[in-house]
């Protein structure tokens, strides 16, 4: 995976990992791996994704006090991924759902 530069993060990533399925499936889909990128730099911009309102009013509460983030994106021919960043902000995750 190429690496990413997100320049004023919103959120602090910290070292970023993905699941074995997710990085299997970037590695054979160059279309996904753009997307993953693309989603990673929304989620560290605090773009949330496909959240619903109280989702989004969680990871507001979450930046101010230290708490882990949630996002989700989706497309229409993609799978779902989630992005969690820990509360540390240690390390943020790339996942499908159904891994969490």
């Amino acid at each position: 995976m190429e690496a990413l530069l997100v320049i004023n993060p919103t959120v602090p990533l910290g070292q970023v990992v993905a699941t074995r399925g997710v990085f299997a499936l970037a590695g054979e889909n160059p279309k996904f791996a753009e997307f993953m990128r693309g989603s990673l730099n929304r989620h560290a911009k605090g773009d949330w994704g496909d959240l619903d309102e109280a989702d989004r009013q969680e990871n507001e509460l979450s930046l101010k006090q230290g708490f882990r983030i949630l996002s989700a994106y989706k497309t229409d021919d993609l799978p779902k991924i989630w992005i969690i960043t820990e509360a540390d902000k240690s390390v943020t995750t790339i996942l499908f759902p159904e891994e969490y």
